[in-house]
Order: C-alpha cells, then structure tokens, then sequence
C-alpha cells in the first residue's frame, strides 16, 4: 500500500512538472530586468499563414523579463498556434523581494495578481507587467519556450500581432504597457528566445 502511495505521488509530482514547464527557480533579491519592452509599429504590414491562423504584424516587439508564471494550453481555442503563456515582469517587477508580497496565477488566457500589502504602487505593477500568449515561430524556439522556468529571465524578439485562428480563437495585441483586464494582453509572435538564470 505504501509503494502504491508513493507511486501515486510520483506521477502527481511528475504531471505538475510537465504542465508547468518544470517548476521555478529562485534569482535572489535585486531587478533583474531593469528595461521597458521595446516597440516600434509598423504601419503598414502583409498578413501571412502560420500553422493555419492568419496573422497581421502590429508592432516590432523586443524584451529582456523574468517569467513570473507559465501556463500550456495544450487543447481548446488557439493552443495550435499559440500553446504557451507566459506572465512577465520587468522594472521592480522582476525583484523576487517585491514578487513575494505579489499573488501570482495565470487561467483561461487570463493573468491574476492580487496583493494584501502593496510593495509598490498599483500603476505601477500594471505597467510593469503582462499576460504575453506566445506564437512560436520555429520548433526551436518553441523548445526554448517549453523549457522556460517560472523565475528565469527570457530574452523575447519577434512581433506583436493580430491573430484570426480557424478555431474561432481571434486575438489582437495590445499596444499599450498601461493597460489591463480584457484586451490587455500581449500576442507576440516569437521569432527568437534566449532564457538564463538556470
């Protein structure tokens, strides 16, 4: 019985790692992405098929952040284009003494925080982070993605889009760092992705 226990909690243990991209790690005290995203629009952009949704260019898009949550999306509207979420934060939400005070939980393509005790001010946790849903552009850097671990930083580049997916998931980016609730989110098709602190 004993060994049917253990057994239990090994795959339990097992299917957590899997679906959460192998748990977190812990950078210590200090900003570790001290730098605002980067964007520039484009004004005017040819759409192109990938792995079967149309996507529209809005804006160039570049990053250095540390991932403060992942989420798979392994089934349901738009998992075959984008199956991967990432919560990010940069500025003095990529602090852990500041992430700590911070509730962190991503569900439904949605991101969540909550706080009891504010460590800084609410603006600016809103603007210092984002729900980002992640379009790979290549088996590599989706590799890259599904190795990312909550606490890591990620270095991001591609572009930020509009998406009409023929699941009927439609999708387009925010453009603005100050904004949140529905439409707040960040759709950026990733064509390079770096990660450290293993």
């Amino acid at each position: 019985m004993f060994k049917f226990v253990l057994w239990i909690c090994a795959i339990v243990v097992l299917f957590t790692i899997i679906n959460t991209g192998g748990g977190s790690v812990s950078l210590g005290p200090g900003v570790k992405a001290p730098d605002e995203p980067l964007q520039t629009l484009i004004p005017s952009a040819v759409s192109f098929y990938h792995r079967g949704s149309e996507l529209t260019p809005l804006a160039d898009y570049s990053l250095k952040a540390k991932v403060l949550s992942k989420k798979k999306y392994k089934s349901g509207p738009g998992s075959g284009v984008c199956p991967v979420d990432f919560a990010l934060g940069w500025g003095n939400m990529s602090d852990e003494e500041v992430l700590e005070k911070i509730e962190i939980r991503q569900s439904g393509r949605f991101f969540y925080w909550s706080t009891k005790d504010f460590p800084i001010e609410r603006q600016e946790i809103i603007k210092s982070c984002s729900n980002v849903h992640l379009i790979p552009a290549t088996d590599m850097v989706e590799s890259v993605l599904n190795e990312v671990k909550a606490g890591q930083i990620i270095y991001l580049d591609g572009k930020l889009v509009k998406v009409k997916s023929p699941d009927g998931w439609n999708a387009v980016s925010s453009l603005t760092r100050t904004d949140s609730g529905g439409g707040a989110c960040e759709v950026l098709y990733v064509e390079n992705a770096f990660r450290s602190g293993i």
